[in-house]
């Protein structure tokens, strides 16, 4: 998806990254074994670590531990999301809407904002 399709919903807002979605895209991009795809991939991602980056603090683990207890206590294995509940750690921290193109990754967590290109 074109980033200007993707950070269209955030109008005129300022747009982070997660510390962790930089981890997760560059898993990603390192491992395409076709050489074009990787660095093709590898230029996306260093275009978004130009953007302000937002880190993990002792504030975005107090809120990891209140989502990860919320998922277990209505049935959804916390363990198979731990990206997705630090990533929605950060925004409910920054009181943030979470800009995603997997809302169901994200459905019904306590107190997120979330919005979808």
């Amino acid at each position: 998806m074109p980033s200007q399709a993707v950070l269209s919903p955030a109008g005129d807002e300022q747009v982070y990254i997660s510390a962790i979605s930089l981890v997760e895209l560059s898993f990603g991009a390192e491992s395409y074994s076709d050489l074009a795809t990787r660095m093709l991939r590898i230029r996306y991602l260093r275009s978004l670590q130009q953007r302000p980056v937002l880190d993990v603090t002792s504030l975005t683990a107090s809120a990891f531990g209140i989502l990860a207890a919320f998922m277990k206590q209505t049935g959804r294995p916390p363990k198979t999301r731990v990206n997705d509940i630090w990533i929605a750690a950060q925004a409910m921290e920054n009181d943030d809407a979470l800009l995603t193109a997997n809302l169901k990754d994200f459905e019904g967590l306590p107190g997120l904002r979330e919005c979808c290109p």
